[in-house]
């Protein structure tokens, strides 16, 4: 399993658990009242809600994910599209972080 599908696989996990927030309105809303570990943010996402959410992550110093297109970031969490899925929990924030860097590694 590469280290791209086992981030899919933990955020998937992680939604399951209900550690996640899903969609535009319900993001915003969890960002005014509340920081997050990391923000998953579709590479394909349109121009303006990308600038949204990487100023508004830059401004709480979020983790942003940008590794997925929408169909697969949404099939993660189990929906068709998704552009922006913020992870609540630290454990799964670590657990991703380290796959991450084995994925920046050379791990696939």
């Amino acid at each position: 399993m590469t280290s791209r599908e086992q981030i899919g696989n933990l955020l998937g996990l992680a939604c399951r658990a209900r550690k996640t927030v899903c969609g535009d309105f319900a993001a915003v809303s969890h960002l005014k009242k509340r920081t997050v570990p990391m923000l998953f943010l579709a590479r394909d996402g349109g121009d303006d809600n990308v600038e949204k959410y990487r100023r508004l992550a830059e401004r709480k110093s979020i983790r942003v994910i940008d590794i997925f297109t929408k169909e697969e970031l949404g099939r993660a969490v189990g929906k068709t599209q998704n552009v922006v899925v913020l992870l609540t929990d630290a454990g799964f924030a670590r657990a991703i972080e380290k796959a991450m860097r084995a994925m920046d590694k050379g791990g696939n």
